[in-house]
């Protein structure tokens, strides 16, 4: 059979090595699959296919260093997903049944108990019986953490494969940001990066293993692994299989092109979540490893586990090319390489030519060879050229006003008639807070004068969010809208204009102080209108609050908070995001989760935790926050990239990764914003009750999740009003000086750009 297209050309920045134990792999896992009965009878497996697909190989790659006992262990992991995969495919997709797929899949967990030594059901069949074996071997020598963690990974792994299957019932393909998130869980990368923690023996300590670095690694190292997966397995999966969750389809619907540019445009994400790997692990992991404390063991776990990372990444890349599972045009010509095989310590981490041009750690290439398979190295064009264009954005340019798309806005709202009131009370409140005058010894810091704040008119936005809100209720809502946006523009003025990264991170850890969980707890004299101004909002919001709700909204806060410091660095590397990491950080620097958190305040408990915590919910939250978010960008366009100087945006992040003009990367941005309008649409009208159906929700449950849907559809409705009534984004406002955080002095339009001062790096929270 013809290849659907030519496999592009890929970015390989570490040097691919073979663990020497391979051939004891190979003997045992082949005698563990039939133990498990895996292999002849199964209906699934022959020991023929296990031989040509060679787990082995792959893990021998992926874990070049661990010792022979390890790589058996975890090499039959990978013939239990492999296989588990296969089976699940025969039994349930070939014929879709989703009601047998659930039952099939919630047996699964009871064999990966948490309790030490506690006994599991009889197993069935041969998926149940290789998870208990693996998890009793695997499990004693890790922390209850790992535990947690990898169980967790493993039952998103088994679970959404549901998400797949019905898919494939109704022949429909996810669109882009749906897919990534999603296959991030079915794909199983985040269960191979815990057992990278495993096979190195570099457990991530716990108080780091949630920041924002090491989960940015292990997605950008997940979302690698499945695109290029994609790329190699697109001819047996679309053409044989049936499947519809593979990148190269998704890209190839979503932008209307041919088969081979959707594959281009696949391997350019592919490139572009390595080099974000690399420039996370570059910047972000030293200060990472001070702020937690970490001691020299932990950092040294911490750095072995992202080496572990880059091992698989390579490793994985040359397993593609020589196993039989996958469309690698006929494979290479030796099926094992005669390079260098892994010994333990043999590379450090980030060693890449292609990251560091001539500097890398190892030093000149002959060291490199000695180290590892340094022709398994691949550079390429396209890649350096995508890695130059990400820091070359020349700031101020003319753009002209902002270009609309077409909105689908299937959604209307009311406003709340205590509007006028509100509007009033803010600019008071405001006062109160300082907000509205420079702050006591910090020169240039008077952001907001009362005529930016009526013109940004954040209860406009309240009321269209809140139209049923009480008056209390409006005040509260605009309150943290204004100080969301102050907060981010206070940011970049006091710390951004000279790069003062260290003390943007210090002054945002002192804002938590003002968020006590407990409510007897004292906070401290605030210093600055921002301090004070969220001193009184927490006081009003958390105080009918249980603990638990205290928690959850102060971490909403934090996480918003904590993404002006990502912006502050990417703009002091004139770095223009990776579209996946935009995407996922637009969201907080946008306070989605935090004003989501004010619409579930009143749900009581009704509603369990594991329903705000499942998919469907998840799905339908960041489809609305992105339709959101990107809605605020291409209003915000001229604003932002003419007047302020700013890579983060989200049309200016899609004419750098696809090399497009504005016209072009504003259609493809109106294109995603609708398609996750109709994806928010199809989770409330389809998955939201299946899932009602499987926690087996009451009555009075299912009427306030209903309604919190119907918040959400006012939530986005809101906004487009806003947007459309503020005056921040029109031209006028702009040279006016209204729209913007600072007046700016001097010419502006077409070739004036160079005679303004860059004094602004600023973003809004609704920016």
């Amino acid at each position: 059979m013809a290849q659907p297209f030519t496999l592009p050309e890929f970015y390989v920045p570490y040097p691919a090595r073979l663990n020497p134990h391979l051939e004891d792999a190979r003997r045992h896992t082949k005698e563990w699959a039939r133990r498990m009965e895996m292999l002849e009878g199964s209906g699934i497996w022959e020991e023929k296919d296990l031989d040509s697909h060679d787990y082995a190989l792959l893990c021998a790659y992926t874990h070049p260093d661990c010792s022979a006992e390890a790589l058996s262990l975890v090499t039959d992991w990978y013939v239990w997903v492999f296989f588990f995969d296969d089976h699940f495919l025969e039994l349930f997709k070939r014929n879709p049944d989703r009601e047998g797929g659930k039952r099939y899949l919630d047996r699964l967990p009871a064999f990966m108990p948490m309790e030490r030594g506690a006994a599991t059901p009889e197993p069935r069949n041969p998926v149940e019986a290789g998870l208990a074996d693996l998890w009793q071997r695997t499990v004693p020598g890790m922390s209850d953490g790992w535990r947690a963690r990898f169980a967790e990974a493993t039952e998103n792994l088994l679970n959404e494969s549901l998400w797949e299957l019905s898919n494939i019932n109704e022949d429909r393909i996810a669109n882009p940001v749906e897919y990534i998130e999603m296959r991030r869980k079915v794909g199983g990368a985040p269960w191979s990066a815990g057992l990278v923690e495993y096979a190195a023996n570099a457990e991530v300590p716990a108080s780091a293993a949630g920041s924002r670095p090491l989960r940015v690694l292990r997605d950008a190292f997940s979302d690698a692994v499945h695109l290029r997966n994609d790329l190699f397995s697109y001819q047996r999966e679309v053409e044989d299989e049936g499947e519809n969750s593979n990148g190269v389809l998704v890209l190839e619907t979503f932008l209307g092109c041919s088969t081979q540019e959707a594959a281009e445009a696949v391997n350019d994400l592919l490139t572009s979540r390595l080099q974000q790997f690399e420039n996370t692990a570059l910047t972000e992991l030293g200060p990472l490893c001070a702020e937690k404390g970490l001691d020299p063991a932990e950092t040294a776990a911490v750095l072995a586990y992202v080496k572990g990372l880059q091992d698989w990444q390579s490793g994985g890349h040359e397993w593609h090319l020589r196993s039989s599972r996958y469309m690698n045009g006929g494979g290479v010509e030796s099926p094992v390489p005669l390079g260098p095989t892994g010994t333990a310590g043999s590379s450090v981490p980030f060693g890449s030519l292609g990251a560091f041009g001539s500097s890398a750690p190892f030093g000149s290439p002959g060291s490199l060879r000695s180290l590892g398979s340094a022709a398994s190295i691949r550079l390429t064009p396209r890649s350096e050229i995508a890695r130059w264009r990400g820091h070359a954005h020349v700031p101020y340019q003319y753009v002209g006003p902002s270009r609309l798309p077409d909105f689908e806005m299937p959604f209307t709202t009311t406003l709340s008639p205590h509007l006028e009131g509100a509007r009033v009370r803010l600019v008071e409140w405001a006062h109160r807070m300082g907000l509205l005058e420079s702050q006591p010894g910090v020169p240039g810091s008077q952001v907001w004068d009362e005529e930016k704040i009526v013109a940004f008119d954040l209860p406009l936005c309240a009321a269209g969010l809140h139209p049923d809100a009480t008056a209390d209720e409006l005040d509260l809502s605009s309150g943290w809208l204004a100080w969301g946006t102050y907060g981010d523009d206070w940011f970049p003025v006091v710390h951004g204009r000279t790069r003062d990264l260290a003390g943007a991170r210090a002054a945002n850890e002192r804002l938590s102080l003002f968020m006590p969980v407990d409510g007897a707890a004292v906070v401290p004299e605030p210093v600055n209108a921002l301090e004070r101004g969220l001193a009184d909002l927490w006081r009003r919001t958390a105080e009918p609050m249980a603990e638990n709700e205290r928690r959850t909204f102060r971490t909403s806060v934090e996480s918003m908070t904590e993404s002006w410091l990502w912006e502050l660095a990417n703009q002091a590397q004139n770095r223009i995001p990776d579209p996946v990491d935009y995407i996922e950080m637009r969201r907080m620097t946008f306070g989605s989760d935090l004003t989501m958190s004010l619409c579930r305040l009143g749900h009581g408990k009704q509603v369990p935790d594991e329903i705000y915590r499942s998919g469907p919910l998840r799905s339908l939250e960041n489809a609305a926050a992105d339709y959101a978010c990107l809605l605020n960008d291409v209003f915000s366009y001229q604003k932002e990239i003419e007047y302020e100087g700013e890579v983060h945006n989200g049309v200016l992040v899609v004419q750098d990764f696809f090399g497009v003009d504005y016209p072009t990367a504003l259609r493809i941005v109106g294109d995603l914003m609708n398609s996750r309008m109709r994806q928010f649409q199809h989770v409330a009208e389809h998955e939201l009750p299946v899932l009602y159906d499987d926690f087996g929700l009451d009555a009075e449950a299912r009427e306030i999740l209903a309604g919190y849907v119907v918040e959400l559809q006012h939530w986005m409705a809101g906004i487009l009003i806003w947007h459309r009534g503020c005056r921040r984004y029109r031209e006028e406002d702009l040279r006016r000086g209204t729209g913007s955080p600072f007046r700016l002095s001097g010419p502006t339009g077409p070739g004036t750009s160079a005679a303004r001062v860059p004094a602004s790096f600023a973003r809004y929270a609704m920016s």
